[in-house]
């Protein structure tokens, strides 16, 4: 069994939080992760870069000047991409940068990176986590108590629009459900603060 501090939000110690060691993978997955990590940063990308090409360029059809003569280059059209204001050589157009990550690997990821947060002892369990009233300061003093000046991530058991309002403010703090976390969230931040509802849902994922 690996023993995780279990805390109240005032920072005390009120015990360990047992987690099965059988649910632990930590001699694979190592791949998985790396391909869930660039699936999931290539889908933030939006794509939407669009450039004309010569086709796209409005302008007429005929020739600036003749073809000889005139002591200059020759020059066919005027929606040429060297000339200012033509259009652009090999420019970018809108497309979808999307990967494919099977239901498989993008499990055996999870369960790599929470499994190497839990054995590196850097995952600590609350009892329980709440505000009194949708305010930032209530979720710093929280940060305080536990010792987080760096930020972490926080999973909980289900959404509360409180903590979500008190939270958002805060630089380097994110707050997400036990059923929604993913693995770039776990490898984005150095601590993983999470309740036991949450545990158990996570729990849940890995089995």
């Amino acid at each position: 069994m690996s023993k995780l501090p279990l805390k109240s939000i005032q920072g005390e110690s009120v015990g360990e939080y047992e987690f099965a060691d059988q649910l632990l993978v930590l001699d694979k997955g190592g791949q998985a992760v790396h391909e869930a990590v660039v699936a999931f940063q290539a889908h933030q990308r939006a794509g939407t870069a669009s450039t004309k090409s010569k086709s796209n360029v409005s302008g007429t059809g005929a020739k600036p000047w003749k073809q000889k003569g005139l002591g200059r280059a020759r020059a066919g059209y005027k929606q040429s991409p060297v000339w200012r204001g033509g259009a652009v050589a090999h420019g970018p157009h809108p497309r979808k940068y999307k990967k494919k990550v099977s239901k498989k690997v993008a499990k055996l990821a999870f369960q790599r990176a929470l499994s190497a947060k839990i054995e590196q002892g850097e995952v600590t369990v609350v009892e329980a986590l709440s505000v009194s009233a949708a305010k930032t300061k209530e979720f710093a003093a929280i940060l305080k108590n536990l010792n987080l000046d760096r930020g972490a991530l926080f999973i909980i058991e289900a959404d509360q629009r409180d903590l979500q309002l008190a939270a958002r403010n805060i630089p380097k703090v994110e707050l997400v459900t036990a059923a929604l976390v993913n693995t770039y969230q776990l490898l984005r931040y150095r601590q993983v603060v999470a309740t036991q509802a949450a545990m158990d849902v996570l729990k849940e994922r890995l089995a």
